[in-house]
């Protein structure tokens, strides 16, 4: 990754105590052309306009910082574990050069984008802050400057050491967050944890004793494995639905691209009562394939066999994801079967909370 250009508000301050803003696309920096919204170009400039719309007070508040746009800027429903790859890379680095990181992003992908991050990053001991907004920069009453704004005051306090989305006001632990509106300003919820921190006034208050930095010792561990080995298809996702039979799970499982798959189930943990369901996930589980489970609810956990229905999930090797997000166990199973691992670790870390995401 080059060296980025100066910022207007980084002139004369040590790199070291600067913020790094790395803008992926997104709505954020969307502007209006001939087929309507596109990704728009110098972010830099832009971003720079905004801020300077805050109050004097609050301008003088911000931290330094520094923009890099990546040359090909996407839509975040085009991003693929490879984005995710990059963007740890890309942080890791930059990692000794910069105080902190703010990641722009578009919104659809963003919870998807900080739990990867979260596992590649592990260890962090630094603030790393994903932010996007639900209407371009320029847009009269937009969301982007209230969302770069506290971005970047977050990014710049260094008892946050963890990755975080900061979003409507809320900062959130990454790898707890869903997006939970399409349409709405606060379209980010942390279902299974409560807030790392919130604007209050004119103050962004952190909360340590809810963030990881209390927990980690010692030097980041990252794990940055080749995100291509699970970038074409080889984890599934699958929902169940009322009806739904062995041959169909059957059909998704045993394709030999497949490496592991999760499974949401109703409830705490149940699925249909057919035997030759569960003989499916026996069969593919006797396969290698790393099958894990959480359920459809946003809020609360699995407990796999806590009724007749799930009975025989765990005998059947699936493993229990607790109150994770599907964001959480999807891209936790994607990290796991990217590493040169015995089925046995893969299996014993997943359920091992690894970044406060169980």
């Amino acid at each position: 990754m080059a060296m980025p250009p100066y910022s207007p508000l980084a002139d004369s301050v040590p790199t070291q105590e600067r913020i790094l803003v790395i803008y992926t696309g997104g709505t954020i920096g969307m502007q209006q052309h001939a087929e309507g919204l596109a990704p728009g170009g110098d972010f830099t400039t832009r971003m720079a306009t905004a801020l300077n719309q805050l109050p004097l007070a609050q301008q003088q508040l911000l931290p330094p910082y520094q923009v890099i746009s990546y040359a090909t800027l996407i839509d975040s429903s085009a991003a693929t574990p490879l984005t995710w790859q990059q963007l740890a890379r890309d942080i890791n680095d930059q990692l000794t050069a910069y105080a902190g990181f703010v990641i722009i992003h578009g919104t659809d992908t963003l919870s998807w984008t900080a739990a990867s991050l979260a596992y590649q990053l592990q260890g962090l001991d630094r603030p790393v802050v994903v932010t996007g907004s639900m209407s371009p920069l320029e847009s009269p009453g937009s969301d982007a400057l209230d969302n770069l704004h506290g971005a970047l005051q977050f990014a710049a306090k260094p008892e946050l050491q963890e990755v975080a989305i900061y979003f409507a006001g809320q900062l959130l632990r990454g790898v707890r967050a869903i997006k939970q509106h399409s349409e709405a300003a606060n379209a980010f919820a942390s279902p299974n944890y409560p807030l790392l921190g919130e604007r209050v006034g004119d103050d962004f208050v952190y909360y340590p004793s809810r963030g990881l930095g209390l927990q980690q010792r010692g030097a980041p561990r990252f794990e940055l494995p080749d995100y291509r080995l699970v970038n074409q298809g080889e984890i599934v996702r699958i929902a169940l639905w009322p009806g739904i039979s062995a041959w169909q799970l059957d059909a998704w499982l045993s394709d030999s691209r497949v490496k592991g798959a999760l499974l949401q189930l109703w409830g705490a943990g149940n699925l249909p009562g057919d035997p030759s369901v569960l003989d499916v996930l026996a069969r593919v589980r006797g396969e290698g394939k790393l099958l894990a489970a959480i359920s459809q609810c946003p809020q609360g956990s699995v407990h796999l066999g806590a009724y007749a229905a799930g009975h025989g999930l765990s005998n059947a090797g699936v493993l229990a994801g607790d109150d994770m997000t599907p964001e959480a166990a999807f891209t936790k199973l994607a990290h796991l079967l990217a590493q040169p691992l015995a089925l046995e670790d893969r299996q014993q870390l997943f359920l091992t909370s690894l970044v406060g995401e169980r």
